[in-house]
């Protein structure tokens, strides 16, 4: 009698195999067994993804998950578990960072972090608002009367207000409509750059304006400025140079001299303070420019005001409302999150930023000893240590603000910024400065209720 061939299956490949009839046993492709996109899309977990994320990214997650299985990487029975892991925190790529860089605001950072009543705010215009729309009267209303009436309070000065999306829109704005065809008598030492290569020379030439150099780099006089100034003047422009500071032999001419020329003023004060700060004396506000006699002021909302980004006109009634019923300001108009956070920034409670100008050196101490012994305690090389940290965001050049970091091994920066736990949405990104060979994570810009999410962020990472 013949034997039956006895087959010899490789381990690898038994789980790839099914019995057809006892005695027999048939090899199957490892890749029919990875399951198929309907039913994972029938999982009750990524079912509820697609309703949190949408079904573009959930599908993405899927197909990478698919594609593991049929190299082998992962199990076939593995991959609902791998598309769920590999699933963003949420449908939008920005990933929220704790700022111990010590700069409060940096512009790469997105500047100022918005206040609870301003995020509040946001989420309550996220659907259908009253944006022009009386509701007591069942008209049209004026677009953000709530937000223009709370910045036309913060700053007294101003006979009018006006917000367009950023502070270079609110100059292009004032150019074209005061200035096109005709010049802008500006000083030489103020033709700066505002960021990513955009110069204030080319930004206002773009609008038709052609520019009056006056003076030198170190020294303007109020005698410059009239001499340049005749018929075809469109304004003189006052520019606060945020960014950089210029020491020495020196001069401006103040806006109080400008004022009387004969020509009108437009004062950019950039760091969009609105009223001045006793820890910033040199900085310019936009209160005391309106009363020192100029006749416009434009200036950033989401940097010393600690709003969102916009651009903040202000000044004589008759010129604001020129500009606000210009064609310009229309493209350049805010949308009502913006408005909704503006009105909840001038309106509500101290913002991140204000608190953390007013922070004290030794609390700031305090808490660095406490979040170090805490690493300490974890096996981590940690110690608190002094520090200097920066207002940064065009405000306050050469403003030095005693701080206090926690310092830690330099090879945790990556890992703090981008790690695990970071990609998957499970803890903040943390992002610090090197210094002198280690990482130093400044808690001059970190409020004291991110001091739990810090601290467990790195000790996720040393471990």
């Amino acid at each position: 009698m013949q034997k039956r061939a006895k087959w010899t299956i490789p381990r690898t490949d038994r789980a790839a195999t099914r019995r057809h009839r006892p005695g027999m046993v048939t090899l199957v492709d490892a890749r029919r067994l990875v399951p198929r996109t309907d039913a994972l899309l029938a999982d009750p977990r990524l079912a509820a993804a697609q309703h949190r994320l949408g079904r573009a990214l959930v599908l993405a997650a899927i197909r990478q998950a698919q594609e593991q299985a049929r190299s082998g990487s992962i199990a076939a029975t593995a991959v609902a578990d791998a598309a769920l892991t590999a699933l963003p925190a949420r449908a939008a790529t920005l990933t929220p960072v704790i700022n111990a860089t010590g700069v409060l605001l940096h512009t790469n950072l997105g500047r100022a972090p918005l206040s609870a009543a301003a995020s509040d705010a946001l989420q309550a215009a996220a659907g259908c608002t009253d944006l022009e729309f009386d509701l007591a009267e069942g008209t049209r209303g004026r677009r953000g009367r709530g937000a223009l009436a709370a910045l036309a309070s913060a700053v007294p000065a101003a006979g009018a207000v006006h917000v367009v999306n950023n502070n270079a829109a609110a100059l292009v704005l004032a150019a074209t409509a005061l200035a096109a065809g005709r010049e802008i008598v500006i000083g030489r030492g103020e033709l700066i750059e505002i960021g990513d290569g955009f110069r204030l020379p080319d930004l206002l030439a773009s609008t038709g304006a052609r520019l009056r150099e006056v003076g030198t780099t170190n020294r303007t006089t109020a005698a410059d400025y009239a001499a340049a100034i005749g018929p075809d003047t469109g304004f003189v422009l006052k520019v606060h140079p945020s960014n950089y500071r210029i020491e020495g032999f020196t001069a401006q001419a103040r806006v109080e001299e400008l004022a009387g020329l004969g020509a009108p003023v437009v004062g950019d004060i950039g760091s969009g303070l609105l009223a001045p700060h006793p820890l910033l004396p040199d900085e310019p506000d936009a209160d005391s420019w309106l009363r020192a006699g100029a006749d416009l002021v434009t200036a950033s909302g989401d940097k010393l005001l600690g709003g969102p980004q916009a651009g903040l006109l202000l000044g004589r009634a008759e010129i604001v409302r020129r500009l606000a019923r210009h064609p310009l300001a229309r493209a350049l108009r805010v949308d009502k999150l913006t408005i909704a956070a503006l009105e909840a920034t001038l309106a509500g409670p101290p913002v991140p930023v204000a608190e953390a100008l007013a922070a004290d050196q030794e609390s700031l101490t305090i808490r660095a000893g406490r979040i170090s012994a805490a690493l300490v305690s974890a096996g981590i090389d940690s110690r608190a240590v002094p520090a200097q940290a920066a207002v940064g965001g065009g405000g306050g050049p050469g403003v030095s603000l005693p701080s206090a970091a926690v310092s830690l091994p330099a090879g945790l920066a990556q890992p703090l910024r981008a790690g695990r736990a970071v990609r998957a949405g499970a803890a903040p990104a943390v992002v610090g400065r090197i210094e002198g060979g280690r990482l130093l994570l400044d808690l001059r810009a970190v409020s004291a209720a991110e001091d739990e999410a810090l601290t467990s962020a790195v000790i996720a990472v040393a471990r």
